[in-house]
């Protein structure tokens, strides 16, 4: 993995505690600025095999390691392309500390 194979940008959510009036709901906002990242779509054979049969996209995200991109939880969302997925799983790949994996999916009809 090279810095030239981050193609996208994404933007991280992260719930807060809000009051709307009726009581506390959790309401997503920007979290940091905006982060390179490569985008690959897990294919339908692997989403078959992993017993996913929902009308989704499922997507793998590499970006570089940081301060920052460590403290992603599956909490969070991220934002790609206007299209906001939900995180289900984030990994360490190419060495440590070098890149991180983050698998999300998004609905189809978004």
């Amino acid at each position: 993995m090279t810095a030239g194979n981050l193609d996208r940008i994404i933007q991280f959510r992260r719930a807060s505690l809000v009051d709307n009036g009726f009581g506390m709901v959790e309401e997503f906002a920007n979290h940091g600025g905006d982060i390179w990242a490569k985008k690959t779509e897990v294919s339908d054979s692997e989403r078959f095999r992993a017993s996913a049969v929902s009308a989704s996209i499922t997507a793998r995200f590499v970006v570089r390691w940081s301060v920052f991109t460590r403290d992603i939880t599956p909490k969070d969302r991220l934002v790609c392309e206007g299209r906001e997925f939900d995180i289900s799983g984030l990994k360490e790949v190419d060495g440590r500390r070098r890149f991180l994996e983050i698998t999300a999916a998004a609905r189809a009809d978004q």
